[in-house]
């Protein structure tokens, strides 16, 4: 329910009141002062108060990238949002608000105190990412189901809880509860939990926290399962070989193929169907592994690339550090013996030699540069021929197999085509005995319908592969490309480029 504003005026975060607050900063007196006279990036704040000023809606912070400290608390925000930009955020006031509803948090991982004191919150929720929480607190809220405390056991950094003011303090059992359900918590409503207490709560909970551990350690380990599955599915993805090490693209041609549930109550049909299968499996298997070998072999191109990149800067980078180190050797104190000297032809003969050494020293530096130039670019190149090289015979094969699968769709046609006529012949000549579903025999009532029919699965299986070879041969020019591009781009010495 959204509070009335018949007194109240509420507010939107704008410019103006942004300067302002910056210029106000009590801590940050200094940078106050420098905002008033010369203005300041957002950027450069760390530390905002926006407190006290009937701000209605969180908009415009987007700027404050590196605020550490945000103050909203005393306002009418209903909503909290835009946050998101908030990154840095370790501290965060949102009390004495008309907030409902736990969201809008999900980006402010750093986030180790968080206040939602006297609030209309109804439910704690919407906290999953916030891992680094430490204190929280949401007394004065509408909460009133004690099994929801339960939530903030994933929190294992939580110290500092407060709940007080909510329905559910009145709860008999709410002390006990906490205590055992957050074992790790030190301070609940401002005391400190004391042993006595947490010795008894273990006790009366005992069986119920021995389940519910249980049940947490299988939902771990079932996360841990699929995050295994994901990191690998990416290993894959990044080879342009997911979902081919298994019957999953044989499958798909068959899941869009509407005519494929009829045709497969022909005769012999299960047979041919299963041989098909296997044989085709069977090259996307091969084709599964093969991709994730030739994907290893181009990480490793690129990783010995880098490797021979960095090598040849840094030696580079030695040998003019040792031609200035000689030099400077070479000449030390020479300025001053110069300007020492009694007789003034001598001195501008040696200072004449000096400029001369300097400019020698700058023409071979100069020198070392240039070749250090060329190295890199043959390197460069070598790099760009021998990436070339794997993409395309990557390619070439893997051409080769889709074009086996094709030979077996084609050697699949024909026979299934050979099994239809056959059928039909048969059951013209009224020699089919055999027993058929009423929607497969309006398939033979004429030899165009039956042959339409095989020709339409057909077509359905070629565009599945083909469009499978030409995604796999996308992504892999598209890499060859984008790695060659990156590579190009203006190298300086001493600066090593990402692999």
């Amino acid at each position: 329910m959204s509070r009335l504003y018949d007194t109240i005026e509420p507010n939107v975060i704008d410019e103006k009141m942004l300067q302002k607050a910056v210029e106000e900063q009590g801590p940050q007196e200094e940078l106050g002062q420098l905002a008033k006279r010369e203005g300041i990036d957002y950027k450069d704040v760390i530390e905002l108060q926006l407190d006290f000023r009937n701000i209605l809606k969180i908009d415009n912070l987007w700027q404050f990238v590196n605020l550490t400290k945000l103050q909203l608390d005393n306002n009418i925000i209903e909503k909290i949002e835009a946050l998101d930009s908030l990154v840095h955020l370790i501290w965060l006031d949102l009390s004495f608000n008309n907030i409902e509803v736990i969201e809008g948090l999900e980006a402010l991982v750093k986030l180790q105190d968080l206040s939602l004191y006297n609030n209309r919150i109804s439910k704690i929720e919407n906290l999953d990412t916030l891992q680094e929480l430490q204190v929280f607190s949401i007394g004065n809220n509408n909460l009133t189901a004690l099994e929801n405390v339960v939530y903030l056991r994933k929190f294992k950094n939580l110290r500092t809880l407060n709940l007080t003011g909510n329905p559910v303090c009145e709860n008999e059992q709410y002390s006990m509860f906490i205590a055992a359900h957050l074992p790790d918590l030190v301070y609940l409503d401002f005391r400190l939990v004391d042993e006595n207490t947490r010795e008894l709560a273990d006790i009366k909970y005992q069986y119920v926290i021995d389940e519910l551990k249980q049940g947490e350690a299988q939902a771990l380990a079932k996360l841990v399962e699929e995050q295994a599955k994901q990191k690998e599915l990416e290993h894959h993805k990044a080879a342009y070989v997911e979902y081919l090490n298994g019957p999953f693209l044989f499958e798909s041609m068959y899941a869009e193929d509407t005519e494929a549930a009829r045709l497969a109550y022909l005769p012999g049909m299960a047979d041919l169907l299963e041989t098909y299968k296997s044989k085709f499996v069977l090259i996307c298997e091969n084709l599964f592994a093969y991709g994730l070998k030739e994907h290893e072999k181009r990480q490793a191109e690129v990783s010995t690339f880098y490797e021979c990149l960095q090598e040849a800067i840094q030696d580079s980078q030695k040998q003019g550090t040792k031609i200035i180190l000689d030099f400077e050797n070479d000449n030390q104190g020479l300025l001053d013996m110069i300007q020492n000297m009694s007789s003034f032809e001598i001195a501008e003969s040696k200072l004449v030699k000096y400029n001369e050494d300097i400019s020698q020293l700058s023409d071979t530096l100069m020198t070392l540069e240039m070749q250090t130039v060329d190295q890199l670019e043959e390197i460069i190149k070598d790099f760009e021929r021998n990436i070339a090289d794997q993409v395309s015979t990557f390619i070439e094969n893997v051409q080769g197999m889709m074009a086996q699968c094709r030979d077996l769709e084609n050697h699949h046609h024909e026979k299934l085509l050979e099994i239809a006529i056959n059928t039909l012949e048969k059951i013209v000549k009224s020699e089919f005995d055999e027993e058929m579903p009423d929607d497969v025999r309006l398939l033979f009532v004429d030899k165009d319908t039956i042959v339409n029919a095989v020709n339409a699965s057909h077509d359905i299986h070629l565009l599945k592969i083909d469009n499978r070879e030409d995604d796999i041969v996308t992504k892999a020019n598209s890499w060859s490309s984008s790695v060659i591009e990156e590579v190009r781009k203006p190298l300086r010495l001493g600066e090593q480029n990402p692999a």
